[in-house]
Protein backbone atom coordinates (compact mmCIF):
# COMPACT_ATOMS: atom_id res chain seq x y z
CA UNK A 1 0.00 0.00 0.00
CA UNK A 2 1.52 3.17 -1.07
CA UNK A 3 2.25 5.87 1.90
CA UNK A 4 -0.16 9.39 2.06
CA UNK A 5 1.79 11.96 0.02
CA UNK A 6 1.11 15.64 1.88
CA UNK A 7 2.20 18.71 1.55
CA UNK A 8 3.64 20.86 4.77
CA UNK A 9 1.99 24.42 5.03
CA UNK A 10 4.25 26.00 6.77
CA UNK A 11 6.11 27.61 3.76
CA UNK A 12 2.44 28.77 2.30
CA UNK A 13 1.32 30.43 5.69
CA UNK A 14 0.78 33.28 3.39
CA UNK A 15 -2.56 31.66 1.52
CA UNK A 16 -5.77 31.21 3.28
CA UNK A 17 -6.40 27.70 3.86
CA UNK A 18 -9.06 27.04 1.22
CA UNK A 19 -6.47 28.19 -1.35
CA UNK A 20 -4.07 25.65 0.01
CA UNK A 21 -6.62 23.27 -0.30
CA UNK A 22 -7.47 23.60 -4.06
CA UNK A 23 -4.21 23.86 -4.73
CA UNK A 24 -3.15 20.66 -2.88
CA UNK A 25 -6.05 18.68 -4.65
CA UNK A 26 -4.87 20.36 -7.88
CA UNK A 27 -1.11 19.20 -7.46
CA UNK A 28 -2.11 15.55 -6.49
CA UNK A 29 -1.57 15.99 -2.62
CA UNK A 30 -3.40 13.36 -0.51
CA UNK A 31 -3.88 16.23 2.44
CA UNK A 32 -2.02 18.39 4.11
CA UNK A 33 -0.06 18.68 6.74
CA UNK A 34 -1.16 21.70 8.87
CA UNK A 35 1.03 24.90 10.05
CA UNK A 36 -0.02 26.34 13.06
CA UNK A 37 1.01 29.92 12.15
CA UNK A 38 -0.70 31.61 9.28
CA UNK A 39 -4.53 30.62 10.01
CA UNK A 40 -4.29 27.16 8.80
CA UNK A 41 -4.32 25.57 11.91
CA UNK A 42 -5.25 27.98 15.13
CA UNK A 43 -4.01 26.02 18.43
CA UNK A 44 -6.33 28.02 20.56
CA UNK A 45 -9.26 27.62 18.29
CA UNK A 46 -8.69 23.85 17.81
CA UNK A 47 -7.91 22.66 21.68
CA UNK A 48 -11.27 24.51 23.30
CA UNK A 49 -13.45 23.51 19.90
CA UNK A 50 -14.04 19.69 18.67
CA UNK A 51 -16.69 21.97 16.47
CA UNK A 52 -13.48 24.11 15.23
CA UNK A 53 -11.65 20.43 13.91
CA UNK A 54 -14.62 18.96 12.43
CA UNK A 55 -15.20 22.64 10.33
CA UNK A 56 -10.83 21.92 9.25
CA UNK A 57 -11.37 18.42 8.55
CA UNK A 58 -15.08 18.91 6.42
CA UNK A 59 -12.85 21.87 4.35
CA UNK A 60 -10.28 19.22 3.52
CA UNK A 61 -12.81 16.80 3.13
CA UNK A 62 -14.47 18.76 0.02
CA UNK A 63 -11.27 18.93 -1.63
CA UNK A 64 -10.46 15.20 -1.22
CA UNK A 65 -7.79 15.33 1.60
CA UNK A 66 -6.86 14.58 4.81
CA UNK A 67 -4.68 15.51 7.41
CA UNK A 68 -2.64 12.81 9.77
CA UNK A 69 -0.22 15.78 11.08
CA UNK A 70 0.01 18.89 12.59
CA UNK A 71 2.95 21.46 13.17
CA UNK A 72 3.39 23.59 16.09
CA UNK A 73 7.76 24.78 15.16
CA UNK A 74 7.69 28.03 16.01
CA UNK A 75 5.82 27.92 19.50
CA UNK A 76 8.22 25.08 20.22
CA UNK A 77 11.34 26.69 19.48
CA UNK A 78 10.49 29.42 21.91
CA UNK A 79 10.46 26.63 25.08
CA UNK A 80 14.46 26.19 25.49
CA UNK A 81 15.51 29.06 22.93
CA UNK A 82 17.32 32.00 24.78
CA UNK A 83 14.90 34.35 23.55
CA UNK A 84 17.28 37.00 23.42
CA UNK A 85 17.15 38.71 20.43
CA UNK A 86 14.60 40.02 17.77
CA UNK A 87 14.62 37.07 15.33
CA UNK A 88 11.84 35.19 17.09
CA UNK A 89 9.59 37.87 18.06
CA UNK A 90 7.49 37.35 15.28
CA UNK A 91 6.78 33.91 16.70
CA UNK A 92 4.96 34.77 19.27
CA UNK A 93 1.71 37.30 20.03
CA UNK A 94 3.62 41.18 19.82
CA UNK A 95 2.71 41.78 23.38
CA UNK A 96 5.59 39.47 24.13
CA UNK A 97 7.64 40.91 21.61
CA UNK A 98 11.38 41.64 23.81
CA UNK A 99 10.16 40.11 26.63
CA UNK A 100 12.13 36.23 26.46
CA UNK A 101 10.29 34.89 29.36
CA UNK A 102 7.04 36.07 28.41
CA UNK A 103 7.77 34.66 25.08
CA UNK A 104 8.79 31.38 26.54
CA UNK A 105 5.32 31.04 28.72
CA UNK A 106 3.21 31.55 26.26
CA UNK A 107 5.22 28.80 24.08
CA UNK A 108 4.74 26.49 26.91
CA UNK A 109 0.91 26.65 26.86
CA UNK A 110 0.60 26.80 23.49
CA UNK A 111 2.62 23.63 23.22
CA UNK A 112 0.49 22.13 26.08
CA UNK A 113 -2.58 23.05 24.00
CA UNK A 114 -1.11 21.52 20.79
CA UNK A 115 -1.83 17.92 22.19
CA UNK A 116 -5.44 18.78 22.87
CA UNK A 117 -6.06 20.33 19.70
CA UNK A 118 -4.61 17.23 17.77
CA UNK A 119 -6.56 14.74 19.56
CA UNK A 120 -9.35 17.42 18.91
CA UNK A 121 -8.67 17.08 15.38
CA UNK A 122 -8.19 13.28 14.95
CA UNK A 123 -4.60 13.31 14.34
CA UNK A 124 -1.79 11.12 16.04
CA UNK A 125 1.31 13.74 15.72
CA UNK A 126 2.38 17.38 16.60
CA UNK A 127 5.66 17.93 15.03
CA UNK A 128 7.98 20.89 15.72
CA UNK A 129 11.06 22.15 17.14
CA UNK A 130 12.16 22.47 20.98
CA UNK A 131 14.73 24.89 20.92
CA UNK A 132 17.68 24.78 22.67
CA UNK A 133 19.53 27.10 25.55
CA UNK A 134 23.34 25.36 24.47
CA UNK A 135 23.13 25.18 20.36
CA UNK A 136 25.21 28.79 20.91
CA UNK A 137 28.00 26.34 22.27
CA UNK A 138 28.09 23.98 19.38
CA UNK A 139 31.66 24.81 18.84
CA UNK A 140 33.39 24.66 22.10
CA UNK A 141 34.63 28.34 22.14
CA UNK A 142 35.00 29.91 24.10
CA UNK A 143 35.69 26.62 26.08
CA UNK A 144 32.93 24.87 27.68
CA UNK A 145 33.22 20.97 29.50
CA UNK A 146 30.74 18.63 29.37
CA UNK A 147 28.86 19.73 32.31
CA UNK A 148 27.79 22.92 30.79
CA UNK A 149 26.24 20.64 27.74
CA UNK A 150 24.80 18.46 30.82
CA UNK A 151 22.96 21.22 32.26
CA UNK A 152 21.31 22.45 28.49
CA UNK A 153 20.02 18.68 28.60
CA UNK A 154 18.87 18.88 31.98
CA UNK A 155 16.97 22.32 31.44
CA UNK A 156 15.43 21.20 28.04
CA UNK A 157 14.08 17.87 30.24
CA UNK A 158 12.72 20.09 32.84
CA UNK A 159 10.88 21.94 29.89
CA UNK A 160 9.53 19.55 28.16
CA UNK A 161 8.43 17.08 30.78
CA UNK A 162 5.29 18.46 31.88
CA UNK A 163 4.32 19.27 28.48
CA UNK A 164 4.97 15.89 27.30
CA UNK A 165 2.54 14.85 30.50
CA UNK A 166 0.00 16.49 28.16
CA UNK A 167 0.54 14.60 25.38
CA UNK A 168 0.10 11.18 27.23
CA UNK A 169 -2.81 12.69 28.63
CA UNK A 170 -4.58 13.30 25.36
CA UNK A 171 -2.90 10.19 23.78
CA UNK A 172 -0.85 12.03 20.80
CA UNK A 173 2.91 11.95 20.07
CA UNK A 174 5.12 15.19 19.62
CA UNK A 175 8.35 14.55 17.04
CA UNK A 176 11.20 17.03 17.07
CA UNK A 177 12.14 17.93 13.76
CA UNK A 178 15.92 16.85 14.54
CA UNK A 179 17.79 20.37 12.91
CA UNK A 180 20.78 22.43 14.08
CA UNK A 181 19.00 24.81 16.70
CA UNK A 182 17.52 22.44 18.33
CA UNK A 183 17.86 20.25 21.09
CA UNK A 184 18.70 17.19 18.84
CA UNK A 185 20.15 18.17 15.84
CA UNK A 186 22.42 14.76 14.30
CA UNK A 187 22.26 11.34 15.83
CA UNK A 188 24.30 11.52 18.81
CA UNK A 189 22.21 14.78 20.05
CA UNK A 190 19.06 12.54 19.52
CA UNK A 191 20.50 10.07 21.35
CA UNK A 192 20.62 12.43 24.34
CA UNK A 193 18.01 13.85 24.26
CA UNK A 194 15.94 10.73 24.62
CA UNK A 195 18.23 9.57 27.59
CA UNK A 196 17.37 13.19 28.72
CA UNK A 197 14.19 12.33 29.14
CA UNK A 198 13.85 9.06 30.31
CA UNK A 199 12.84 7.55 27.22
CA UNK A 200 9.40 8.89 27.15
CA UNK A 201 7.34 7.11 24.26
CA UNK A 202 5.37 10.36 23.58
CA UNK A 203 8.42 11.93 22.42
CA UNK A 204 10.28 10.91 18.90
CA UNK A 205 11.58 12.21 15.99
CA UNK A 206 9.88 14.00 12.86
CA UNK A 207 12.84 13.01 10.16
CA UNK A 208 13.77 15.17 7.46
CA UNK A 209 16.76 13.66 5.78
CA UNK A 210 17.99 17.50 4.69
CA UNK A 211 19.25 18.59 7.53
CA UNK A 212 21.39 15.25 8.51
CA UNK A 213 22.93 15.96 4.80
CA UNK A 214 24.52 18.93 4.43
CA UNK A 215 25.97 18.42 8.06
CA UNK A 216 27.19 14.88 7.06
CA UNK A 217 25.13 12.49 8.77
CA UNK A 218 23.65 9.22 7.22
CA UNK A 219 19.81 9.90 6.93
CA UNK A 220 19.91 5.73 6.86
CA UNK A 221 21.54 5.44 9.71
CA UNK A 222 19.62 7.97 11.74
CA UNK A 223 16.44 5.74 10.01
CA UNK A 224 18.00 2.25 11.37
CA UNK A 225 19.43 3.85 15.51
CA UNK A 226 15.44 5.25 16.11
CA UNK A 227 13.61 2.91 13.99
CA UNK A 228 10.81 3.22 16.88
CA UNK A 229 10.83 7.03 17.22
CA UNK A 230 9.88 8.05 13.81
CA UNK A 231 6.56 9.33 13.91
CA UNK A 232 6.36 11.19 11.16
CA UNK A 233 8.97 12.07 7.78
CA UNK A 234 9.06 15.37 5.45
CA UNK A 235 10.26 14.82 2.10
CA UNK A 236 12.86 17.73 1.48
CA UNK A 237 16.28 17.91 -0.08
CA UNK A 238 19.74 19.42 0.04
CA UNK A 239 22.73 20.12 -1.94
CA UNK A 240 26.20 20.39 -0.91
CA UNK A 241 28.39 22.96 -3.12
CA UNK A 242 31.88 23.89 -1.42
CA UNK A 243 33.71 25.24 -3.67
CA UNK A 244 37.63 25.60 -1.72
CA UNK A 245 35.78 29.69 -0.81
CA UNK A 246 32.69 28.63 0.99
CA UNK A 247 31.82 27.06 4.60
CA UNK A 248 29.94 24.45 5.52
CA UNK A 249 28.11 27.10 8.12
CA UNK A 250 26.88 29.22 5.66
CA UNK A 251 28.90 31.88 5.32
CA UNK A 252 26.43 34.43 6.88
CA UNK A 253 24.62 34.43 3.70
CA UNK A 254 20.79 34.06 3.13
CA UNK A 255 19.46 30.74 2.10
CA UNK A 256 19.50 30.79 -2.06
CA UNK A 257 22.61 32.60 -1.78
CA UNK A 258 24.69 30.78 -4.73
CA UNK A 259 27.79 31.58 -2.81
CA UNK A 260 26.90 29.43 0.40
CA UNK A 261 28.05 25.93 0.80
CA UNK A 262 25.00 24.42 0.98
CA UNK A 263 21.48 24.89 0.69
CA UNK A 264 17.89 23.15 0.00
CA UNK A 265 16.74 22.04 -2.97
CA UNK A 266 13.29 20.99 -4.38
CA UNK A 267 12.96 16.90 -4.19
CA UNK A 268 14.92 15.17 -6.60
CA UNK A 269 17.44 18.33 -7.44
CA UNK A 270 19.62 17.73 -4.62
CA UNK A 271 22.05 15.21 -3.31
CA UNK A 272 19.69 13.30 -0.54
CA UNK A 273 19.79 9.64 -1.84
CA UNK A 274 16.03 8.75 -1.48
CA UNK A 275 16.14 5.41 -2.86
CA UNK A 276 17.93 4.54 -0.06
CA UNK A 277 15.54 6.20 2.39
CA UNK A 278 12.70 4.43 1.22
CA UNK A 279 14.12 0.99 1.39
CA UNK A 280 15.11 2.11 4.75
CA UNK A 281 11.34 3.10 5.52
CA UNK A 282 10.48 -0.59 4.44
CA UNK A 283 13.35 -2.20 7.02
CA UNK A 284 11.86 -0.16 9.85
CA UNK A 285 8.18 -0.71 9.14
CA UNK A 286 7.66 3.52 8.66
CA UNK A 287 3.87 3.18 6.97
CA UNK A 288 3.14 7.37 7.81
CA UNK A 289 2.70 10.43 5.63
CA UNK A 290 5.55 11.60 2.88
CA UNK A 291 5.24 14.61 4.15
CA UNK A 292 6.65 17.45 1.47
CA UNK A 293 8.28 20.63 2.98
CA UNK A 294 9.10 22.50 -0.39
CA UNK A 295 12.07 24.62 0.27
CA UNK A 296 14.12 25.89 -2.75
CA UNK A 297 14.88 29.90 -3.09
CA UNK A 298 15.39 29.59 -6.67
CA UNK A 299 12.76 28.18 -7.91
CA UNK A 300 8.89 28.73 -8.12
CA UNK A 301 7.27 27.24 -5.23
CA UNK A 302 4.20 25.96 -7.15
CA UNK A 303 6.16 24.23 -9.87
CA UNK A 304 8.50 22.77 -7.12
CA UNK A 305 5.85 21.46 -4.68
CA UNK A 306 3.82 19.65 -8.24
CA UNK A 307 6.92 18.24 -9.40
CA UNK A 308 7.57 17.15 -5.84
CA UNK A 309 4.34 15.19 -5.32
CA UNK A 310 5.29 13.52 -8.36
CA UNK A 311 8.79 12.54 -7.74
CA UNK A 312 7.20 10.88 -4.42
CA UNK A 313 5.04 9.12 -5.87
CA UNK A 314 7.08 7.71 -8.57
CA UNK A 315 9.88 7.25 -5.73
CA UNK A 316 7.58 5.21 -3.19
CA UNK A 317 7.09 1.67 -3.33
CA UNK A 318 6.15 -1.26 -0.96
CA UNK A 319 8.49 -4.05 0.31
CA UNK A 320 7.90 -7.25 -1.83
CA UNK A 321 5.51 -10.06 0.21
CA UNK A 322 7.92 -12.74 -1.43
CA UNK A 323 11.42 -13.28 -2.11
CA UNK A 324 12.66 -12.70 -6.05
CA UNK A 325 13.95 -16.36 -5.92
CA UNK A 326 11.42 -18.29 -4.50
CA UNK A 327 10.15 -19.81 -7.76
CA UNK A 328 13.29 -21.44 -7.74
CA UNK A 329 12.11 -23.77 -4.89
CA UNK A 330 10.87 -27.31 -5.87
Amino acid sequence: MARKVTLFTGQWADLPIERMCEMARDMGYDGLELACWGGHFEIDKAASSKRYCDERRALLGRYGLGCWAISSHLAGQLVCDPNSDRRSDAFAPKAFCGKPEAKRKWAVEMMKKSAAAARNMGVPVVNGFTGSSIWHMFYAFPPVNQEDINEGFRYFAGMWKPILEEFKRNKVRFALEVHPTEIAFDLYTAERALEAIGGDRSFGFNFDPSHLHWQGVDPVKFLLRFRDRIYHVHMKDAIVTLDGQSGIFGSHLDFGDARRGWNFRSLGRGKVDFEAIIRAFNQIGYQGPLSVEWEDSAMDREQGAREACRFVRNLDFAPSAVAFDAQFDR
